[in-house]
Order: structure tokens, then sequence, then C-alpha cells
């Protein structure tokens, strides 16, 4: 399981980081419903990367003799969901605002404010396991462990390890509302801020990093 764990975390860090699920969970935390949204939002997204990474490990777990170990196309795979984050990663730089240009923001961040808990859930549901980037990170993270053990607990261990941690960068606005409470709407505020403005290099820079080490990763596996 140690193997599976030290391939995924560093993918599971790149989802943590993420700048628009955590904007996301921020508007949430100021909004007419801020407790109630906020935890729906944070749960949703545990679920909806739970559940991407399981259907992975499943189709995986189908697909390969358990006595065999990973097959090459395994290794394959992985390599072509590098190459998929490389170019990803050349699309946020490419679409990166402009010195002096303000940055086009999402329609859903003004609808936010009169979500209910279950837009909530559904929205970090889209954006944790459907929308392209988080998609592609996630099915990287649990072909990783995938292809490092075929034990089916190892498996789910190192896949509750990866959900842990990649939900640390939306739980940590939650901790801070519950800790600060009203005095975190200006902390908040400013952390949203810096995140929309620097999405597209926060973004480019991750899915450059991840991918290159998937690439690696595969061909160093075949």
């Amino acid at each position: 399981m140690g193997a599976a764990i030290g391939q995924s975390l560093p993918i599971a860090v790149g989802v943590l980081i993420s700048p628009m699920p955590i904007v996301a969970v921020v508007l949430m935390l100021v909004s007419r419903k801020a407790k109630a949204n906020g935890f729906s939002f944070l749960l949703g997204w545990i679920v909806g990367i739970a559940v991407l990474g399981s259907i992975v490990l499943l189709v995986a777990g189908a697909a390969t003799p358990s006595e065999s170990g990973p097959p090459a196309w395994a290794s394959v795979v992985k390599i072509v969901l590098g190459v998929l984050l490389l170019l990803l990663a050349i699309k946020q730089w490419r679409g990166r605002p402009r010195a002096g240009v303000a940055p086009e923001t999402p329609r859903w961040m003004s609808a936010i404010d009169a979500f209910t808990p279950v837009k909530a859930f559904g929205l970090a549901v889209l954006l944790g396991a459907v929308n392209p980037k988080n998609l592609l990170l996630v099915v990287s993270g649990a072909a990783a462990i995938a292809a490092a053990t075929s034990d089916t607990g190892e498996q789910l261990g190192a896949l509750a390890v990866f959900v842990v941690v990649a939900s640390v960068g939306v739980a940590a606005p939650v901790v801070i509302y519950l800790a600060m409470g009203a005095r975190a709407a200006t902390l908040l505020d400013e952390l949203k801020t810096w995140m929309i403005q620097n999405n597209a290099v926060i973004m480019a820079v991750l899915l450059l990093v991840l991918g290159a080490k998937v690439v690696g990763d595969g061909i160093t596996a075949l």
C-alpha cells in the first residue's frame, strides 16, 4: 500500500491546490446558508472523488488478472493521461489573463448566494469528478494506485488517503470559517480574489509538473 500511496500522493496534492473548488467553497461560506452549503459542498467533493476513484479501480481490477500484476496497457494508460495533463497545462497557460486584465469568472459564481445545500453538493461533485482538469487528475491518481498494487484492501486504503489529501484544500476554508466565524469573511474574500486572479497560472504549473510525473512513471513501468 505504501507504493500506491507514494505514487498517487503528488497527484492528490495537485487536486488539493486546485483553485476553483476552493473559490467555490469560499463563496458558499459567505452565502446566506453558509454553514449548510459549506458542509454540503465538502461532502459532495469527497463523494465525487471517492466514487470516481472507485470506478477506476473497479475497471482496472476487472481488466487485470490479480496474479500477473499490472499489465503493459496500464503503463500506456498512464502515459496517455500524462500527455493529456501536459496538453491541458499548455491550454491553461495560453488562457491566462494578461497583465492588468481581470480574469473571467464562471457564471455559476454569481448564483452561489441563492444555492441550496443540494445544489452545493451537486456543484462539488461536478467540480471534483466531472470538470476535465480534476477528472484527469483523479483518474491519474486512481490509475497510479491500481498500477502499484492489485490487492483490493490496499487499493481502497490508498484511495482513502488520496481522497483525504485531495480534500484538504476544500476543507481548510470550512475549518477557518468554523474557527473564526464572521471574522473569517475578510480572510476568505482575500483568498478568493487571489485564487481567481492566479487560477490559470497555478493550474498550468500543477498540470505541467504532474503530467511530466505521470508520463515518467508510465515510461519507467514499461
